[in-house]
């Protein structure tokens, strides 16, 4: 009998939905209308940290209110966490140099200008050259061989050598991660450099306009821990003059051989700054409703409603200013909760009841969901799944990808009853950042999960992606399907286990947001939690039978120093470890409840 039971339940779940015209019930004009809200020029690309995202998070929770789900602590729907949202060039920033006894001074933002990431505070001493300031070991290429930083300021190049040549070792034409600008800044820190100033390379670049970037869109972490400004290549040029160098010779002659070309600046010369950057702290909300069922377990269906604003680091035109209204990312899913949370409101009481979730600060790093995830409303051992919607308003073709269904049990046996009618070309392939949304956040509490997901397009984290090209009609269709599987996780006799999934070969993920490691090379193990307050990398988890795990780490660890290096932040860790290869040994310490560990690491290959 019991054989039986689970698939004549999904095939009678299944006659009853189409039985009483689900196409109709799943209403894809109140859909749009939402997505249309939240995508609106109103609320300006419902930034972190905006008034446009409060404004986002009351106009949900007043639907909440209107179906009539349940606040859980406080009696509110919205769940308040404190976000630094950026940066913010406070009045005191100063730069001078000394040069054959005379004291310059150089403006800002005209002549220099600190990076979003830079550290605050004062910085003095004599200047060294350091080409590009890379140190790429897979290229046999290092900037600072043979030179002692220590102490000093280091002036480095921007981009990095043969970029105009196709058959580089370097990628030529497309850039590697040594040219990024955290990149530099953790090297210059980890060579024991005090400070960074960057010019551009204008011999590379002899038709561009010699433009400092404007403050604020320069990826990294909050704060890189050392100071790091950009300065006018003219206002420093003198210096290569005063050391019998020639900077077009310098940056031709490294093209040639690629050997580095790096220096001392005479004693003579001599930086002192005072710089000063404000972090902007904002107390952003989740917005949290509840549907309860006859037990105390539950299914929760979530997505994130926030994205990013007028722009910024993680713009993919950010040199423009402009509004990112992110109708698919993710005024798309957010507008699903919504009419999922109408739907199942109408619906009657079931033995699991529904926890509807909308998270802030997910396109910072998982902020929203990691908050939650740390501070749930209903114990999460009571959480069957949990199913995350990112990005579902452009289905082509009827093609859905949907992801992670290994990490229950019995999802992927649910979905395969259960999805047939509904007719949709389901993908369950590797999903391009499939890691780089909420439901990860849940895998590291060993919730089970599902992510549904129609697909990367040229609009993404652009001002292009708006309301006109969400396919209305198509994502309700996979809303029902959605339903029909939360509704099946609701009834069902056995809720899913939690079953640990081994990575992809991506799976540590490149630097960026939410990432975790490094995106090729070796393999460590750990999942970062991207919770802000702490120094270091901590795990929200360590993947079983990793390198990490062998090594007898675990979540909560915080990873402090990696091979002799500090680490303060997740791009330092990403840097040191794609120092490495598989089969190195490397001594690792954390901080376990505030007592050092150390323990000898065996980097693998990624399999």
């Amino acid at each position: 009998m019991k054989t039986w039971k689970p698939a004549l339940r999904a095939l009678l779940w299944s006659v009853a939905w189409i039985a009483s015209g689900a196409s109709a019930t799943i209403d894809s004009n109140l859909y749009l209308s939402d997505v249309k809200f939240l995508a609106s020029n109103e609320l300006r690309g419902r930034a972190t940290g905006s008034p446009e995202l409060e404004k986002a998070a009351a106009f949900l929770a007043g639907k909440f209110r209107e179906f009539g789900l349940r606040p859980l602590a406080g009696k509110s729907y919205l769940q308040p966490f404190a976000v630094t949202t950026n940066a913010k060039l406070g009045a005191k920033n100063q730069l001078h140099f000394t040069e054959g006894g005379h004291r310059t001074a150089l403006r800002s933002p005209e002549d220099f200008i600190p990076l979003n990431f830079s550290s605050s505070g004062s910085l003095s001493g004599t200047v060294v050259f350091a080409g590009y300031g890379i140190t790429a070991p897979e290229y046999n290429y290092d900037d600072y061989a043979g030179m002692d930083v220590k102490g000093k300021i280091v002036l480095i190049l921007r981009h990095e050598p043969q970029e105009a040549d196709e058959h580089s070792v370097f990628l030529g034409r497309s850039f590697t991660a040594h040219s990024q600008f955290a990149s530099k800044a953790t090297n210059a820190k980890m060579h024991g450099a005090a400070g960074v100033i960057l010019i551009n390379d204008r011999a590379n670049h002899a038709k561009e306009a010699d433009d400092l970037p404007k403050f604020g869109v320069a990826e990294g972490p909050l704060d890189a821990g050392i100071p790091f400004v950009q300065a006018k290549e003219e206002r420093v040029e003198s210096w290569f003059r005063d050391a019998g160098k020639s900077l077009d010779a310098i940056q031709a002659d490294i093209d040639k051989d690629l050997k580095p070309e790096s220096f001392a600046f005479p004693e003579s010369i001599r930086v002192d700054a005072s710089l000063d950057i404000e972090r902007v702290v904002k107390t952003v909300h989740n917005v949290v409703g509840y549907l309860p069922g006859d037990t105390a377990e539950y299914v929760i269906v979530g997505a994130h409603y926030d994205h990013l604003g007028m722009g910024g680091q993680y713009s993919l035109t950010p040199s423009v200013t402009a509004i990112h209204p992110g109708a698919d990312d993710n005024a798309s899913g957010t507008a699903g909760v919504i009419e999922l949370a109408r739907w199942f409101s109408a619906q009657p009481k079931q033995k699991r009841g529904i926890l509807f979730l909308a998270f802030a600060g997910e396109e910072m790093g998982l902020l929203g969901s990691a908050w939650y995830v740390a501070h749930p409303e209903l114990p999460l051992e009571k959480a069957a799944a949990m199913i995350n919607m990112d990005m579902i308003g452009r289905i082509r073709e009827g093609k859905v990808y949907i992801g992670s269904a290994a990490t229950g049990s019995t999802l992927r046996a649910t979905l395969d009853r259960v999805a047939p009618p509904f007719h949709m070309n389901i993908d369950y392939s590797d999903i391009p950042g499939e890691g780089s949304s909420d439901h990860t956040s849940f895998i590291t509490k060993q919730v089970p999960v599902l992510f549904f997901f129609s697909g990367l397009h040229s609009d993404y984290h652009k001002p292009s992606d708006t309301w006109e090209k969400i396919d209305a009609p198509a994502a309700a269709k996979l809303l029902e399907l959605v339903a029909a599987v939360a509704g099946e996780l609701q009834q069902a006799s056995e809720r899913p286990q939690f079953v640990r999934v081994a990575p992809a070969t991506h799976g540590e993920g490149a630097v960026g947001p939410v990432s975790a490691g490094s995106g090729y090379g070796p393999y460590f193990g750990s999942i970062p939690d991207f919770g802000e307050g702490t120094k270091g990398v901590k795990f929200a988890d360590v993947r079983a039978g990793s390198p990490a795990a062998k090594a007898g780490f675990k979540a909560g660890d915080v990873m402090v120093e990696f091979d002799g290096k500090p680490i303060q932040n997740l791009y330092d860790f990403t840097y040191a470890l794609r120092a490495h290869k598989p089969g190195d040994e490397v001594k690792v310490k954390v901080m376990r409840d505030g007592k050092p560990l150390e323990a000898t690491v065996l980097l693998t290959k990624r399999e």
